[in-house]
């Protein structure tokens, strides 16, 4: 049983499992999430949990080589996106209109979504390499 970092068994394989270029979407509670990534539903209510306590506790045990982001996501809610770069300073982005992002998140192999009522709070991490 672990003890710290994320508990959540669901967001723990899915994490363990990916690859290099492999992508994990976290989105807000009104993203359509297609059929093909897996579904991991964190919704409890309305806000809760909140899409930046998952990315957080997210980016602490994931390698991330990029992001991938709607461009409305910094037009929309410039706030949203301001928290994101906090968490990933200096990381590589790509923006996309939001439907070639939502293609994006029929690839990814799994789907996080959160409480989140925040406009276009919804963020594609791509897997990095790790060693040791």
């Amino acid at each position: 049983m672990k003890r710290t970092g994320i508990l959540n068994p669901a967001i723990c394989r899915v994490i363990a499992a990916l690859g290099h270029t492999d992508m994990l979407t976290i989105c807000d509670a009104g993203l359509p999430i297609p059929l093909a990534p897996e579904r991991i539903d964190l919704t409890v209510v309305a806000g809760l949990p909140a899409f930046l306590d998952v990315l957080r506790a997210v980016a602490d045990e994931f390698p991330t080589e990029k992001l991938i982001l709607a461009h409305e996501t910094y037009q929309v809610s410039p706030q949203m996106w301001e928290e994101i770069r906090k968490v990933f300073p200096g990381l590589p982005v790509e923006f996309h209109p939001h439907p070639v992002f939502k293609e994006f998140v029929a690839r990814s192999k799994a789907v996080i979504r959160t409480g989140e009522c925040t406009s276009y709070s919804n963020l594609i991490l791509v897997a990095g390499v790790t060693y040791g």
